[in-house]
């Protein structure tokens, strides 16, 4: 394989803020790179530097052989984009939709015809093309969205939060459309705060956090970060912030995250801190109903890096 995109120290400021420093990355013709980050790391801000949407402060951007600042209608030809905020006409029709924004990439004829025919059978909407978007769900007005970004086939599809509050049968098309596409020789660079959809779409991962990039690889390799480390999960019931700095201190823990009823604690000792673990959480009043350990997934290694979690 050979690069299609290649990213080389970009950096967006906006007066003081820089909101993107210094990032590099490279991805590979046919695979699904993903940009993992909270909200607010910058990865709508590089996206929309790799788009050609916003213009860099410095660096270099390169999409199948086209420079970004030499060539940007070139560069912009080879790109699908299906940007965060829904861009359709509400009033139109998910098909007029499509053929408003076919024609804009050129399609004409039986060619745009038989893109929007594909791009709804895509989408699971053939059957409701002729209804408006303003009647459409919000999951159904996402998977129009996606489907806008693919009628001209392009050779790299940028993907930005494409499943921020939709309903789980549409984030599962959703996720099952990325693999489709992929599988079919599309290249995507995904972008995204949920860890879970990162694991499963992507063969390599670049994990975000103000601006920078802080730890890039495949699955694998970013849970070698990691080596050696258990996730201790905690079911409990009554953790404040003062029990969580009781259990920050215990000696072998090495992070500590609090998610809704459960604890996740990082630690290269489980067996030695389950016992400390328990009594201290319960000897602060907090009430615990099971105790359970896992091998390290993303948001541990985003945890050991930043000592927060990827949810903050």
């Amino acid at each position: 394989m050979s690069s299609i995109v290649e990213v080389r120290a970009l950096t967006k400021r906006f007066d003081e803020l820089v909101a993107v420093n210094d990032v590099s990355f490279s991805i590979e013709e046919g695979e699904v790179f993903g940009l993992l980050g909270p909200n607010g790391a910058g990865k709508t801000t590089t996206i929309s530097m790799v788009s050609c949407l916003i213009e860099p402060t410095s660096g270099t951007i390169v999409v199948n052989g086209h420079d970004s600042a030499r060539e940007p209608g070139a560069l912009k030809a080879a790109l699908g984009v299906v940007p965060q905020e829904i861009a359709l006409y509400p009033t139109l029709t998910a098909a007029e939709n499509l053929r408003f924004w076919g024609s804009m990439y050129g399609l004409r004829g039986d060619a745009l015809k038989s893109a929007v025919a594909d791009a709804l059978e895509l989408a699971g909407l053939a059957d409701r093309a002729k209804e408006r978007v303003e009647k459409y769900s919000g999951g159904m007005k996402r998977r129009i969205n996606i489907a806008a970004g693919i009628l001209h086939k392009p050779r790299v599809l940028l993907m930005d939060e494409p499943t921020v509050g939709i309903d789980p049968q549409s984030r599962n098309h959703i996720l099952e459309t990325v693999k489709d596409l992929n599988a079919a020789g599309m290249t995507v660079l995904y972008t995204s705060h949920y860890m879970e959809e990162v694991e499963y779409l992507c063969d390599r991962i670049a994990i975000m956090d103000h601006g920078v990039i802080i730890a890039e690889g495949t699955l694998n390799e970013l849970r070698d970060v990691v080596g050696g480390m258990d996730v201790v999960a905690v079911k409990v019931a009554g953790v404040t912030s003062e029990v969580l700095e009781r259990v920050r201190a215990i000696e072998g823990v090495e992070g500590v995250e609090s998610v809704e009823d459960a604890l996740e604690v990082l630690t290269r000792s489980s067996g030695s801190i389950m016992g400390r673990l328990v009594s201290t959480l319960e000897s602060e009043g907090a009430h615990v109903t099971s105790v359970s350990v896992t091998e390290p997934n993303l948001e541990s290694v985003f945890l050991h890096l930043t000592g927060k979690s990827l949810r903050d």
